[in-house]
């Protein structure tokens, strides 16, 4: 029994240095997986991680392109910002007490303000409070020669975006504003840093890429204990491009002038030649520099978010009835249809009944005989009922489709556009948007507001730009654009030859020619001298949605070889399109025309 203990105690010492060695060799290999996996197979991504332990970007912000109009002035540019600035991890409530006492006093800041920035930015947990935003030269001055007693509390500086003229097109130039923690994840692999800006709407959107420019910086390499050691070498920031628009400051400045005394409406000056816009002015408007701002008040927020007279809302891209400007439309359907040939006459009548519902003359007795011209003269209902009841509503869609309605225009802020409703068979058969199909059939009540550009017909200013520009331009379609710099956005494209005999075209302008010398239109020529001759089209509209009358009135001149094209409206402002829309066109035509 001692000699078998013996033996089991021997042969178990005999293992032990086989298990060792087992033991050993297992360690080593994992080492040895380890060391392979480090060194070869991730050797990239811990080189990195080791770089960035050591090295530190001193990063550089870019500067932002400038925006220009087309003869150089500037309309967005660039500025230093200085703010004040507090570190509260440095600074204990003794000191922040002392500290806002003596700014308060030196600066002549409420001390209640800054105590509110200052409890606002610990809520946030901030490690950099902003106290005042846009320090003045003499704030800047006091601070500096008080630095040294307010430890924790320091100036920085940053470049922001500025715009000189405020809320000068502000629709067309748009915005920026910091991006979210969402958008960082995608854009930081664009160079996107954290609040980088980003342009939001309009041109500082849609040019993007082009205006934005590439961070720069520093690179520095510190020790384990973040002491600097030596700089690595500097990559500058890249200026971003600069971009001039088509916009002409002096037509621009009086368009926004013009809307000023009306509720809303919208002001477009365009070359009918090219569709190079000249003017988009949209009211209400709003102030570009409030999105520049660090610190935003929620009473200005909310006039401009919350506000139920929506001042983001471009009105120049949105659709509204047109009323009698849409009448170029029915007349076209007519003679294209073969029905209405250009000698036609017919009679006008005080009403005329369609569905049981007696649609009137706009004077209550009507006109007597007449023909296409006189009829856009007088801006006659009665005639143009008769002509869309023949046509059809779908030969009047054929003709607004190749004018350019129901589709978007091409031009560059095309976040801002609506495309409309021009109303057909189909659209009705398929249940108006709204209803069940089959069940919201085409009513002869349609088709008498649909000749008129009424209910069944919402069209955008831009649209009716289009329109009449073929009429001017003598039946080419063209592409409305801001800036002929990217041809991506506008597609390169040539005015469009439209498929409209061009006999039929030339006697819609001479019919618009006829509004401007005896007709609807006569008073555009009051109180200017040496103009060129004019065509146009006043326009007065019911509003659909349930509001006051809305003023139309588009014009082009010189009527023969046109170079300018403008359509004023005047939204929910009611008396007519000769009395509210007709007098901001003839504002504008007078600088052009002593411009030029």
């Amino acid at each position: 029994m001692e000699n078998q203990k013996i033996n089991q105690e021997s042969s178990s010492l005999k293992r032990q240095p086989l298990v060792l060695y087992l033991l050993t060799s297992f360690t080593f290999l994992l080492i040895l997986i380890r060391l392979i996996f480090l060194q070869l197979i991730n050797n990239e991504t811990y080189k990195n991680m080791s770089d960035e332990n050591r090295i530190r970007l001193i990063a550089s912000q870019p500067i932002r392109g400038l925006i220009t109009d087309k003869n150089g002035f500037i309309l967005a540019d660039n500025k230093i910002k200085y703010s004040l600035i507090i570190k509260p991890q440095y600074v204990n409530e003794i000191d922040w007490q002392n500290y806002k006492s003596k700014l308060s006093i030196l600066l002549d800041i409420r001390s209640d303000f800054l105590q509110k920035r200052y409890i606002d930015g610990l809520r946030h947990n901030d490690l950099s409070i902003t106290l005042l935003d846009d320090l003045t030269v003499d704030q800047i001055i006091k601070f500096k020669e008080n630095e040294k007693l307010l430890n924790g509390i320091e100036i920085s500086n940053k470049v922001i975006r500025n715009y000189p003229y405020k809320t000068l097109a502000s629709h067309v130039i748009g915005y920026t504003q910091p991006i979210t923690d969402s958008e960082f994840r995608i854009l930081s692999k664009k160079g996107y840093k954290l609040n980088d800006l980003i342009g939001r709407t309009g041109i500082e959107f849609v040019y993007e890429d082009f205006l934005r420019g590439e961070w720069g910086g520093e690179m520095i390499e510190v020790n384990a204990a973040g002491t600097f050691q030596k700089s690595l070498g500097i990559k500058p920031s890249k200026e971003g491009k600069d971009i001039q628009l088509t916009i002409d400051l002096n037509l621009q400045l009086v368009a926004e002038k013009v809307l000023k005394d009306k509720q809303g409406g919208a002001i477009i000056v365009m070359d009918p030649r090219d569709g190079a816009i000249r003017a988009m002015a949209s009211k209400p408007t709003f102030d570009l520099n409030f999105f520049s701002k660090e610190f935003k008040p929620q009473k200005e927020y909310d006039a401009l978010f919350n506000s139920p007279k929506k001042p983001l809302f471009n009105r120049a891209l949105n659709a509204y009835d047109p009323g009698s400007v849409w009448k170029i439309v029915t007349a076209l359907a007519g003679l294209e249809n073969g029905r209405f040939p250009p000698k036609t006459i017919l009679e006008t009548k005080p009403c005329i009944r369609y569905g049981g519902q007696c649609f009137r003359e706009h004077n209550d007795l009507g006109f007597g005989y007449i023909g296409y011209e006189d009829a856009l003269r007088v801006s006659s209902n009665t005639f143009f009922y008769q002509i869309g009841h023949a046509v059809g509503v779908d030969q009047i869609y054929d003709i607004a489709k190749k004018l350019g309605f129901a589709a978007l225009s091409g031009i560059e802020i095309y976040e801002q556009e609506n495309v409309g409703l021009v109303a057909s068979s189909k659209w009705a058969n398929e249940g108006r948007g709204w209803g069940e199909p089959g069940k919201t059939p085409w009513l002869p009540e349609d088709i008498a507001s649909m000749s008129i550009g009424q209910f069944v017909v919402q069209v955008t200013p831009m649209q009716i730009a289009r329109a009449y520009s073929a009429i001017a331009n003598g039946g080419y379609l063209v592409t409305p654009h801001l800036s002929k710099l990217n041809k991506k956005f506008i597609l390169n494209e040539k005015p469009r030859k439209i498929d409209i005999d061009p006999k039929n075209i030339q006697l819609i302008k001479n019919g618009l020619r006829k509004v401007v010398e005896s007709g609807t239109g006569v008073s555009i020529n009051y109180g200017v001298s040496n103009l060129p001759p004019v065509s146009g089209k006043t326009g007065t509209a019911e509003d659909g949605e349930g509001g006051l009358d809305h003023a139309w009135f588009v014009c082009f001149t010189p009527s023969d070889k046109s170079e300018l094209l403008i359509v004023a409206f005047a939204q929910n402002t009611p008396g007519g399109g000769s009395v509210h829309a007709l007098p901001m066109a003839r504002e504008i035509l007078k600088v052009w025309n002593e411009n030029n």
